[in-house]
This record gives structure tokens, C-alpha cells and sequence, in this order.
């Protein structure tokens, strides 16, 4: 089974930064797509950003220009590098994994890391 561990949440100062890590029970060469996604308390779970298979990257319109995802398959590692970071952004981030095999489509979760963004 698949396991996603993210790190790297906490308290942080408008316009600062912080670097999340999600750490991979398989490699991720053999996922098909890695993703953060994040849910503030009332709100529906958002897709922040995308890391495709042909590496290529999307981002939501809310984060582009600040947020960053990137891995390093070494260490089955995905990050998502926060900066100029605002209130709004304040919510659970969640690394997500899409495996896909000739006869699945599966999608695995972390537990979800908390950041706050707050003077």
C-alpha cells in the first residue's frame, strides 16, 4: 500500500515562506502524477498544484508566481516551496499521489500538514 508522509507545516508571518515535503513509500518514478492539494475549515479541498508525468506543472490562479512543486526521485521526495505567503493560504496541505496501471487508477493521500499564515 502506498504510504505519503507530508512535513514541513507551521506558524509563519504574511509574506514569509515556508518548504513542504511529502516522502513516498515507492518510488515516484512509477507515479503518474503528484500533487498538493489543501483544505481551509468550511471550504471544499483545493487542488493547489500539479507535477505531470512529462514534468510539466499547473498551478491554481490563487498560488501561481508563489508556490513551487518539485521532486527529487533519489530520495521519493515531493515539495511544494511556499513564498509570499498570505492569510488566505492558512489551511491543511495534503500531498497526493495518482498511480495508473494498465488495469487501475488509484489515488493516495498523506495525513495533511497544517499551515498558518498570521501577525
Amino acid at each position: 500500500q502506498v504510504q505519503l508522509v507530508e512535513s514541513g507545516g507551521g506558524l509563519v508571518q504574511p509574506g514569509g515562506s515556508l518548504r513542504l515535503s511529502c516522502v513516498t513509500s515507492v518510488s515516484i518514478a512509477t507515479i503518474y502524477r503528484m500533487a498538493w492539494q489543501r483544505q481551509a475549515p468550511g471550504r471544499h479541498r483545493e487542488l493547489v498544484a500539479v507535477h505531470n508525468d512529462d514534468g510539466g506543472t499547473n498551478y491554481a490562479d490563487s498560488v501561481k508566481g508563489r508556490f513551487t512543486i518539485s521532486r527529487d526521485n533519489a530520495k521519493n521526495t515531493v515539495y511544494l516551496q511556499m513564498n509570499s505567503l498570505k492569510p488566505e493560504d492558512t489551511a491543511v496541505y495534503y500531498c497526493n499521489a495518482r498511480m495508473i496501471t494498465a488495469i487501475s487508477d488509484n489515488n493516495y493521500w498523506g495525513q495533511g500538514t497544517q499551515v498558518t499564515v498570521s501577525s
